[in-house]
């Protein structure tokens, strides 16, 4: 006894000292030496049991539970049976001892703990322990400890660690699932009762009829009135302690519900209570009574009661989140569906007092969260099993899904609820293709729902009808993603729209044209306000007022021609006859507003609200060209169908895009606009290919411009897309028309030419890369290096994956950059981030010319490099971790796997000296670092070693081997295999 007194006395300062702040880290690390060392004794239990009894130190308390869960845990097996026997009979006793004085979170460990004995004894050894648990439960005095019990074990039993064998989990599984029945009528019956108790339909006098309680549609949703009226009854108003027994009570069902299969046990007066107990949530007048009151102490229950409802929700999702519904159990799960809509009519009901969205802004913002869930749960698990009972008012509950959507008091919840649209409407879709013939049907069912739906969305993402909330969005910050907040609001909108289009393509059209109409008449009619001043044109529209409806004005147009720009791809294929119309007029009203645009140059206007003004019109020019870049497959489809007979309505399209492009092409033009007109162009040479293009004055126009060396060079991204555009309008061949009139010759002798200009100071770099050079000097001939090959490399890039002829004529006009940069190759071996620059260039020819450059030359390069890489070269670029040297080594290795996959005989000669320098060289340098990219690339290209060359390790193939019989076929080169494999 005096020992264990004192060692107690010893382990409480111990424990003071270890969470005393002055304590440095050496004493804290000695101290958890001596107490782990105390723990591992056999017989410290002994101890344990009586610190636990006998001290009031929190810290003493949690590390006595601990070397017992250590104990329980991981040496049970060794412990004599009697020991085991005194611990299940002592730490039960404790519990029930002092329950009531135990800290919270001191109480739910040794709860833990007895559980833990149970997860390894019960039945066999244990065989009261879940019998105990009951009788907790139906004590009133121990009801909450006895659901604390039920809970854990719910978490420790059914869901296990994966420290048990599969056949004791599957063991206790069972013997859980055989208590399910009286768990969950234990259960039933605490909630029923206090809600029962505290029930206060005697004081009420019923609904008056005029007060619309119980609407027609509740009537029809719950088909009994006696259902309606029970759901009617007002919220019990509950004392704190039945409050926490109901919450611990739900907590165990939502996790019970979370394993235990759907079936009959789960009764309907369960479900009911349930239902009950989700009132909580979303009854407004909780939270009136606590704020009328004034004590903090009402206060406080109105939010407890609040959480009632959110924990009450999660009983019912985590049901609702099942897929796997039994026949029998349907009938429930639609009674479920109609209680929960009867909560949502009555969260979306308007009366004089309240608006919807004023109505869910009182309401927790957890409960709304799981109220959500729980739509979108119905949604996409549910409602092609309920679409089909007759009973079930779909529509009806499409109309109140709308109202909760667009009166949600947060975007993050609109968001949510735009999710839930896009569930139903790919579920609408995918109906309809997989039952063409009711296709007419289903769409009837749902057209006014959805026509509702796409003018809404569309409003929402109007300034005209939406200012205040657009507003409040965040138009700076990017996500991870790479968007802004209103940059996703918007993209989610579109694609709400975008599907419903798919579905009504006629009806999204005629809502969507007009209001673009609309916003398009003001951009066009600002000509008239235009005035030429000392300084340039000035855009003549100053009154406040005016500056911001324009500003609304141009914000709508932009997003509205992004929304039709998504939607182009609805005009193509095989619909592209039967929608050619719509098609065309918003083509043509796209090109006259890009060439508008550009003529009166409103990019560079000045403003009265130049800060706010400008950057709308440069946006919504910007914009329009985007717009008219997403129907370049449409305009190829119109030229592939008309390009026989009367092609001018297409040719005048073309040409008037062109016209609006061209002035664009300057380095003058503000970035954003400039990347628009260069995409743009770009799919016009790349998709579109209309033979006519290289005749066009306004691509001559750019022609010159890109190889006049005196013109101001574009920003690096305008330039490459530029250069790509006139690469393809030369190399790419044109549709329609037969290999004999695609004018390869003069095609071929322009294409050079143009790369000739592209590359002129490049190629005179060669003769003098060899004079050691100034600073100043080199870092000239960098920018040379950098602005020529991100040109040549995308170029290369670009008809990588077109006809040969293509590629044949490319590497003929870029023959002579190639081998200068192999020159210079050298020279500049020890400034990694020109390398880097060429290697990238290397590597994009290997992977997309290797057959045009020939064996010899494919040859000399690989020997360059391997001559330059050698062991202190590769050490001196790879120890820089991350840097731009790792990224050359990268790239090097990268060129040689797609070296080594070549078929054929042609680059075999290469591999001893290829494995050589991955495992003599490379292999060396990396073993010792982490280099996780480096390492990912080196045995990559060895895998493709292997993989593709086992030729040279295996001489004869595997199948003479079996003929033959021969045990041990000889290998070839089989040092360096026996390294690979190592």
């Amino acid at each position: 006894q005096a020992s264990e007194e004192a060692s107690l006395r010893a382990l409480e300062s111990l424990m003071t000292e270890f969470f005393h702040n002055c304590t440095t880290n050496e004493r804290k690390r000695e101290i958890e030496e001596l107490l782990n060392n105390f723990a591992q004794q056999i017989g410290a239990w002994r101890f344990c049991l009586y610190f636990l009894s006998s001290t009031r130190n929190d810290y003493v308390m949690m590390y006595s539970l601990t070397v017992f869960e250590n104990l329980i845990n991981k040496m049970w097996l060794g412990v004599p049976s009697q020991d085991k026997m005194e611990i299940r009979s002592c730490l039960p006793k404790l519990l029930l001892a002092h329950h009531k004085t135990l800290p919270y979170f001191i109480r739910n460990k040794l709860c833990k703990v007895i559980v833990d004995i149970g997860r390894q004894d019960w039945p066999m050894f244990y065989h009261d322990f879940f019998t105990n648990i009951l009788q907790l439960i139906q004590s009133p005095v121990t009801t909450p400890l006895g659901l604390i019990m039920l809970k854990t074990t719910s978490e420790e039993l059914a869901c296990p660690r994966e420290d048990l064998s599969v056949a004791r989990k599957e063991e206790l599984r069972k013997l859980l699932l055989d208590q399910v029945q009286t768990v969950l009528g234990l259960l039933t019956g605490i909630l029923e009762s206090i809600w029962d108790k505290h029930s206060v339909t005697a004081a009420t006098p019923p609904p008056s009829p005029t007060s619309g309680e119980s609407g027609d549609l509740l009537s029809s949703l719950l088909q009994s009135p006696s259902a309606a009226k029970l759901l009617n009854q007002p919220i019990p108003i509950l004392d704190t302690e039945s409050e926490y027994i109901c919450s611990l009570a739900l907590e165990c069902l939502a996790h019970l519900f979370s394993w235990i299969p759907l079936s009959t046990s789960i009764t309907p007066s369960l479900l009911t209570t349930i239902f009950h107990f989700a009132r909580f949530g979303c009854d407004t007048r909780v939270r009136k009574m606590s704020s009328v009151n004034g004590s903090s102490q009402n206060s406080v229950l109105g939010q407890e009661r609040g959480r009632l409802g959110v924990l009450a929700m999660s009983c019912i999702n985590e049901l609702m989140s099942k897929n796997c519904v039994p026949m029998e159990f349907e009938e429930y799960l639609l009674r479920m569906f109609q209680q929960t809509f009867y909560l949502l009519q009555k969260i979306t009901k308007e009366n004089n007092a309240h608006t919807v969205k004023s109505r869910l802004e009182e309401l927790d913002e957890s409960y709304i969260e799981k109220f959500t869930d729980f739509l979108r749960l119905f949604v996409s698990v549910h409602l092609r099993r309920i679409e089909s009972y007759s009973q079930f008012p779909v529509v009806e509950f499409l109309a109140l899904l709308f109202k909760y959507t667009f009166h949600q008091p947060t975007h993050e919840g609109y968001f949510s609820c735009l999710d839930i649209w896009t569930l139903f409407l790919d579920y609408l879709t995918s109906k309809i293709k997989s039952r063409l013939a009711d296709k007419e049907a289903v769409l009837n069912r749902y057209e006014d729902a959805l026509v509702l739906l796409l003018t809404e969305v569309l409003n929402r993402i109007q300034f005209r009808y939406n200012q205040a909330q657009l507003e409040e969005l965040d138009d700076e910050t990017l996500d991870d993603d790479q968007q802004t907040e209103w940059q996703r609001y918007l993209r989610q909108s579109l694609e709400v729209v975008a599907k419903v289009m798919e579905l009504l393509p006629t009806h999204a059209f005629s809502t969507l044209f007009p209001v673009l109409q609309d916003n398009l008449e003001v951009y066009l009619g600002l000509q008239q306000f235009v005035v030429t001043s000392g300084t340039g044109h000035r855009l003549n529209i100053t009154a406040e007022n005016d500056c911001r409806r324009l500003h609304c004005s141009l914000r709508d147009l932009s997003s509205l021609l992004q929304a039709v720009g998504r939607l182009a791809e609805y005009f193509i294929g095989d619909v592209f006859a039967a929608r050619f119309n719509d098609a065309l007029t918003v083509v043509e009203r796209l090109v006259k507003v890009t060439l508008y645009g550009s003529q009166i140059k409103l990019y560079n206007i000045e403003t009265a609200v130049p800060s706010v003004l400008k950057p709308d019109l440069i946006d919504v020019h910007a914009q329009s060209l985007a717009a008219l870049q997403a129907y370049a497959h449409w305009l190829a489809q119109f030229y592939s169908e008309v390009h026989r007979q009367n092609p001018e309505q297409f040719i005048s399209l073309v040409s008037t895009a062109l016209e609006a492009i061209t002035p664009l092409i300057s380095s003058k033009v503000q970035e954003k606009l400039l990347l628009s007109a260069c995409h743009l162009l770009v799919s016009l040479a790349t998709t579109v290919r209309p033979v006519f293009l290289i005749s066009i004055p306004a691509v001559q126009k750019v022609f010159n411009r890109i190889t006049d060396t005196s013109a101001q060079r574009l920003p690096d991204k305008a330039q490459v897309l530029v250069c790509r555009a006139l690469s393809n309008v030369l190399l790419l061949p044109w549709p329609n028309l037969p290999e004999s009139e695609q004018q390869w010759a003069v095609r071929s002798t322009n294409h050079a030419s143009l790369i000739s200009a592209l590359t002129r100071e490049y190629r005179q770099l060669k003769s003098n890369a060899i004079l050691p050079q100034r600073k100043v000097q080199l870092e000239d001939t960098k920018v040379v290096i950098h602005q020529t090959l991100s040109v040549l490399e995308d170029i290369v890039e670009s008809i990588s994956g077109e006809s040969t002829k293509s590629r044949q004529i490319c590497y003929q006009s870029l023959q002579e950059s190639v081998q200068v940069s192999l020159a210079l190759f050298p020279a500049f071996i020890h400034q990694s981030d020109v390398t880097d620059e060429m290697l990238s260039f290397f590597l994009t020819l290997f992977q997309g010319l290797r057959v045009q450059m020939g064996v010899p030359f494919t040859e000399q390069i690989i020997q360059t490099f391997l001559n330059m890489f050698t062991r202190e070269q590769l050490a001196e670029s790879i120890l820089h971790e991350g840097s731009t040297g790792c990224r050359v080594v990268e790239k090097f290795l990268k060129i040689l796997q797609v070296v080594v996959q070549e078929p054929g005989q042609v680059f075999k000669p290469f591999l001893p000296s290829v494995i050589s320098l991955c495992m003599e060289q490379v292999y060396p340098i990396i073993a010792e670092r982490s280099s996780p990219d480096v390492k990912a690339e080196l045995f990559e290209l060895l895998f493709r070693v292997l993989h593709h060359n086992w030729r040279y390790f295996f001489k004869s193939s595997v199948l003479a081997s079996v003929q033959r019989g021969v045990a041990e076929e000889q290998m070839e080169n089989e040092a360096q295999f026996s390294a690979i494999m190592q």
